[in-house]
């Protein structure tokens, strides 16, 4: 097998995941980087074997030297996705570009258009679509299991902990400097269930609002961070010394926000980090504005009508519910099994997702969503993908194209047709 070279863009949690993934794989080489925090450069450098002359703080002079490999993986902060993809588009380049592809419909717009007249492919990082639950349920759907779909029920339990890291405390908490909440976590959902109906969305109403993150929420006496000798420490679930001191786990989530390096550092880190940094802030007193429960109601062609549920207030998870003429599947992605009844039989089935996915393809998740699409970005490369296939740019923006309407009917309390966020 022939190793494509790749280069990086933006060298965090998600490009370091995504390089490492495709070195595991031995599907491909990474010959550069730019990523502007100097501790991360250094250690993808280490990893990968890059030499110092192709190390770069920015994206500029490192697209500059013109295409010097087969694909690039563009994995910036959501807000700095569109003007390196642009440039990438420009010099000739195949991309693997991070959810959201970008932080407006016009640039999303921009970047199809621009892909398409360079007539190059980009692959948006909708790793849902590539993990072997959603595969299994997309191939019950095609092989005609429950019969003409009528409604999709789908919910995305983001998990306390993890909306109060990420959404409360951490880098996605303010639109401002972020994007929306919608865009930001679920546009990974509302990918996938145009996906799985392979219908378009002709216009969505949303409801949902920051309710239980704000300043008034916080108990009279509650300090300002947690470890100021709180008295709600025992009886807050996110209290932060239990959440990121006492748990390995969330610590190193804090570790791994906090650091310039990948590497794991010892537990100094985080006592100094819950100090300085809103990860040891009271989450009723963060700089947060994102909304921490949303609904969209979606109707899609030929009268299907979806349901999509974020919500904080849960363990984690996703949930879905699939009703159709012939039959309904109840689904959780936690669960190794599909639940499935029969309408025609008033049978009930339990279909096993490991028992569906054999073989080494696509379907087969390769150890997961984020394996699958290195190996998807590899087989387009390749010439052995259906790019219209998979997770494009032009699919990408129609499917954004959900979550930015559906803001727009949350803000402005009416429902929005998806043709008034496309027009342009």
């Amino acid at each position: 097998m022939k190793k494509k070279k790749i280069i990086l863009i933006g060298g965090g949690n998600r490009g370091n995941s995504y390089t490492r993934i495709a070195k595991e794989l031995e599907k491909f080489e990474l010959i550069a980087i730019a990523e502007p925090l100097k501790q991360r450069r250094d250690y993808l450098a280490r990893v990968h074997g890059i030499k110092d002359e192709m190390c770069f703080e920015s994206w500029e002079p490192l697209l500059d030297l013109g295409k010097i490999a087969d694909a690039v993986i563009i994995s910036t902060m959501d807000r700095d996705h569109f003007a390196p993809a642009m440039k990438a588009i420009e010099v000739g380049y195949d991309i693997l570009l991070e959810k959201p592809a970008a932080p407006t419909y016009e640039e999303c717009h921009a970047l199809t258009q621009a892909a398409k007249a360079k007539g190059v492919k980009v692959l948006v990082c909708h790793v849902l679509r590539y993990n072997k639950f959603f595969r299994a349920l997309k191939h019950l759907i095609d092989e005609g299991k429950v019969g003409r779909i009528i409604n999709i029920e789908h919910a995305e339990c983001v998990g306390h902990i993890h909306y109060s890291h990420s959404y409360v405390r951490g880098k996605w908490n303010n639109e401002n400097t972020s994007t929306f909440m919608l865009l930001a976590k679920s546009c990974h959902d509302l990918d996938i269930i145009q996906w799985l109906l392979g219908k378009e969305c002709k216009r969505v109403q949303s409801f949902g609002e920051l309710s239980y993150f704000r300043k008034e929420n916080a108990p009279p006496d509650a300090t300002e961070r947690c470890l100021d000798g709180c008295p709600h420490l025992d009886s807050c679930p996110y209290n932060a010394k239990s959440i990121y001191i006492d748990h390995k786990d969330y610590g190193n989530w804090l570790r791994s926000s906090v650091t310039r390096s990948h590497e794991m550092t010892d537990d100094d880190v985080v006592i100094e980090a819950l100090g300085r940094t809103e990860y040891g802030k009271c989450v009723f007193k963060c700089s947060n504005n994102v909304v921490d429960h949303q609904t969209v109601n979606m109707e899609f062609e030929d009268g299907i009508t979806a349901t999509f549920t974020m919500s904080a207030f849960n363990r984690g998870g996703r949930r879905i519910r699939i009703m159709g003429t012939h039959g309904m599947i109840d689904a959780h992605s936690w669960s190794s099994t599909i639940h499935y009844q029969n309408l025609l039989t008033d049978e009930n089935e339990e279909i096993c997702v490991d028992d569906m996915v054999l073989g080494d393809s696509i379907l087969s998740g390769h150890g997961g969503g984020d394996g699958g699409i290195i190996c998807s970005l590899y087989d387009m490369l390749s010439g052995n993908a259906d790019y219209e296939k998979l997770s494009n740019i032009s699919i990408s923006t129609k499917n954004h194209a959900i979550a930015f309407a559906a803001e727009k009917s949350r803000l402005e309390g009416r429902i929005v047709e998806l043709s008034e966020i496309t027009k342009c």
